[in-house]
C-alpha cells in the first residue's frame, strides 16, 4: 500500500528536532527549517517506507524474525501492540546488554522461565520452602518482564526495527557487530549512517510512532502472508504427489 505524503503530515511525522540539536549527515532529508525546527521531507519519509516495507517483507518472508526496540515512554506501547499482533518479538524494557553478542545466555535466562513453569505444573514448587517459593517468583516476574516477549526467539534476528537511534544506540552496535541489518526510524538529532534502512521520522510523538510502525507491520504482514501461501501450495504439491500412485493404480484397476 502506497504511503500518502497527506497522512504522515497529519500525524506530525514531519517535525523535527531544535536546528541546534541536528545530525548534519541527516541534511539530504531536511525540508526547511520554521521557528528554529527541523521540517522533515515527507516525500523521503513516503519514498523510504515504502524501500524499507519491501525488504521487511522479504525478510519475513523467509520465516526469520523482525526484534523491535523500543524503551522510551512514547513508543513503547505502541511497539509491543504492533510487534504481538504480527507475532514478533520485541524489547520495550531495559535493553539486556548482551542481548545478540551473548544470546546464548539470553536463551539460558528464557529456559530458566520454562523450568520455573514446569515446577510449577508438575508440583515440585510446591515442596519449596514459603521462602524460596517467593524468591522463585520474584525470578519469573523480573524474567517475564525483561525476556517475556522474546520467548518464541529461537535464534538471532533476521532485522531489528528501531524507534531512536541515539537511546538504543547499545542494540544498534550489538546488530553492527553481527552484520544484522537496521530499520529504524530517525529524528534530524541522529546520524542516518548507523542504520542499513533509515526512516526520517519524528521519533517523538506517538503519533508519529504509530503512523509508521502501521505501515512497516502491514509491510511484514504482507510478507508473512506470502509465506503462508508458499507453505500451503507446497503441502498442496505433497498431497497431489502421494495420491497419484493411487489414481494411477486405481485407473489401472479399473482399465482391468
Amino acid at each position: 500500500m502506497a504511503v500518502e505524503v497527506k497522512e504522515l503530515l497529519e500525524a506530525g511525522v514531519h517535525f523535527g528536532h531544535l536546528t541546534r540539536k541536528w545530525d548534519p549527515n541527516m541534511a539530504p532529508y531536511v525540508y526547511m527549517e520554521r521557528n528554529g525546527i527541523h521540517i522533515i521531507n515527507l516525500y523521503k519519509t513516503a519514498a523510504k517506507i515504502d524501500e524499507a516495507g519491501a525488504a521487511l517483507a522479504k525478510i519475513a518472508a523467509s520465516g526469520r524474525k523482525i526484534l523491535f526496540v523500543a524503551t522510551k515512554k512514547q513508543a513503547k506501547d505502541i511497539v509491543s501492540e504492533k510487534a504481538s499482533s504480527i507475532n514478533m518479538p520485541y524489547i520495550t524494557e531495559r535493553w539486556p546488554g548482551g542481548m545478540l553478542t551473548n544470546f546464548v545466555t539470553i536463551r539460558k535466562a528464557i529456559k530458566k522461565m520454562a523450568t520455573i513453569d514446569r515446577m510449577k505444573k508438575d508440583g515440585t514448587f510446591n515442596t519449596l520452602s514459603k521462602k524460596e517459593r517467593l524468591q522463585v517468583d520474584r525470578l519469573r516476574a523480573k524474567l517475564e518482564k525483561n525476556l517475556g516477549s522474546i520467548v518464541d526467539m529461537t535464534r538471532l534476528p533476521g532485522a531489528l526495527f528501531v524507534v531512536d537511534i541515539k537511546r538504543e544506540h547499545i542494540a544498534i552496535k550489538e546488530a553492527q557487530k553481527l552484520n544484522i541489518p537496521i530499520f529504524a526510524m530517525v529524528d534530524t538529532n541522529s546520524d542516518p549512517r548507523e542504520v542499513d534502512y533509515v526512516i526520517p521520522a519524528n521519533d517523538d510523538a506517538s503519533k508519529s510512532i504509530d503512523k509508521i510502525l502501521t505501515h512497516v507491520t502491514e509491510a511484514i504482514t504482507t510478507g508473512l502472508n506470502e509465506r503462508k501461501a508458499e507453505k500451503a501450495e507446497k503441502e498442496a504439491a505433497k498431497a497431489d504427489k502421494k495420491s497419484a500412485p493411487k489414481k494411477a493404480k486405481a485407473t489401472k484397476d479399473e482399465e482391468e
